[in-house]
């Protein structure tokens, strides 16, 4: 059977997701606020809310989809970078679900540290495998995905400060390029336009 190429990635949906998540923990740690919130408990299950269903669930379809659309319904010929980025935004989507639901229920952080050791393997994988496909934007992002997981790493098994607001640092810095990558893509796609992605 054969099925239609498509030139319709998906990926802008992981992008923006996570993007919002980004600005959402990022920004909040590293602004300490908004300054409004009354109930501290009742801020954390909503941080937990936006990491399950932005950067988890978000990456999580995204990921899915272009998994399916590889090997199931092959209908992207000629992108295997694209199955990096299907492994990246399955992976990245499982973790943030369980972050967000580890925040939401209040459970400990320790484990955590333990976790940043792989998702930091993961994300320089994919700066290795964009980077061998010419892929310079995407490289970018990964390298803010290596700094956020090397400053998770430390920030976790050492629980210095300023490891913690360079991790938040990180996250809102990557989270602005995730959002130029959600613009770039979706009108190059939908528009014509000739954004560097």
């Amino acid at each position: 059977m054969n099925y239609p190429v498509s030139s319709f990635f998906p990926i802008a949906i992981g992008f923006l997701s996570l993007s919002i998540n980004y600005f959402v923990q990022g920004g909040s740690v590293l602004f300490d606020g908004p300054r409004h919130v009354k109930d501290p408990r009742q801020n954390e299950k909503m941080l937990g809310l936006w990491g399950m269903l932005l950067g988890g669930f978000g990456q999580l379809l995204t990921g899915t989809y272009l998994m399916v659309g590889l090997s199931w319904f092959p209908v992207y010929r000629d992108a295997a970078p694209l199955y990096m980025a299907a492994v990246a935004f399955s992976v990245y989507g499982i973790h943030w679900i369980v972050l967000g639901l580890r925040r939401f229920l209040g459970l400990d952080a320790g484990s955590e540290a333990w976790m940043s050791i792989p998702l930091l393997g993961l994300s320089v994988l994919g700066a290795i495998s964009f980077s061998m496909a010419g892929d310079q934007p995407a490289v970018i992002l990964f390298v803010g995905l290596i700094l956020i997981y090397i400053s998770e790493l430390i920030a976790r098994f050492t629980q210095i400060q300023f490891w913690v607001k360079s991790l938040a640092f990180f996250q809102l810095i990557t989270g602005v390029w995730l959002l130029y990558l959600t613009y770039g893509v979706t009108l190059n796609t939908a528009n014509g336009l000739h954004f560097w992605v």
